[in-house]
């Protein structure tokens, strides 16, 4: 039986303070079935990495991010071998001004050093210093921006096809034409309905779901060139701009930045 990360009345009840928090650190994978619950979730990682599924869709929580799951949103939550994270739970009341549909969002040091107080606090009600902090967490999350960590799932059994074979081998450079004749429709068909049903391009999606696979492979301490091969990529180079790009730092950078979080929280 998984031990709840926080007491569950306050997660599910409007009673309480408006906010609670809690950080966790373990050593081997959690998973969590689908579920919701009333209060909104900023769910955030400090070191390893988590996924979260919405529907058709798969989130990563790599370090140095969070995703924001609005209250009864049904959702499903796994982490990938030595995990540490945190956890705010935010009433429904007070989510009124808040992002109405999940995000990810990339973490300040201003938030994170906030849900690390939040989360020394008894769960009762805050008093005037502690309403300060739980309101910036509230500030942060509001003025974030959204940041790409998710990959939507098509519904066209054809383009279904490619993405699980794609899926099974992320090395696999066919060119879309070379897919399009290979599930039996036209490139241009294939092009349209790629961004028709995930909102990328057949070579935005591609690239993201190597990204996020890059993600779970650094998080599990594989090399960057063995990590660099096995996603398809001609050289070590190319693969590390590519991570840079999706997140602004290299995978060594990555890991140095999420090291520290880990040691402070353990």
């Amino acid at each position: 039986m998984t031990t709840p990360l926080i007491r569950p009345d306050l997660v599910s009840s409007p009673d309480g303070p408006f906010l609670a928090a809690a950080e966790l650190t373990q050593s081997e994978s959690r998973a969590t079935p689908s579920h919701s619950h009333a209060r909104g979730q900023l769910m955030g990682a400090l070191s390893g990495l988590a996924s979260i599924g919405f529907d058709k869709q798969q989130w990563v929580v790599p370090a140095t991010h969070a995703i924001w799951i609005p209250p009864h949103c049904v959702h499903s939550v796994r982490s990938y071998g030595p995990f540490s994270g945190w956890s705010v739970f935010i009433t429904e009341e007070r989510c009124e001004s808040l992002p109405r549909q999940a995000r990810a969002i990339k973490t300040t040091p201003l938030l994170r050093e906030a849900v690390r107080r939040a989360a020394s606090w008894p769960g009762i009600e805050l008093d005037a210093t502690q309403t300060r902090i739980a309101e910036v967490i509230v500030d942060e999350l509001a003025a974030s921006k959204e940041e790409s960590l998710g990959l939507p799932s098509p519904a066209d059994p054809r383009l279904v096809r490619i993405t699980d074979a794609l899926g099974g081998n992320l090395a696999d450079n066919r060119r879309l034409e070379e897919w399009a004749i290979w599930a039996g429709l036209a490139p241009r068909t294939l092009s349209r309905r790629f961004v028709t049903e995930t909102g990328m391009t057949f070579a935005q999606w591609r690239q993201q779901a190597r990204l996020l696979r890059a993600l779970e492979l650094v998080a599990d301490g594989i090399p960057v060139t063995t990590i660099a091969l096995e996603l398809g990529y001609d050289n070590v180079s190319a693969f590390i701009d590519m991570f840079r790009r999706a997140l602004g730092t290299t995978p060594g950078r990555y890991l140095a930045v999420a090291a520290p979080e880990n040691r402070r929280s353990g």
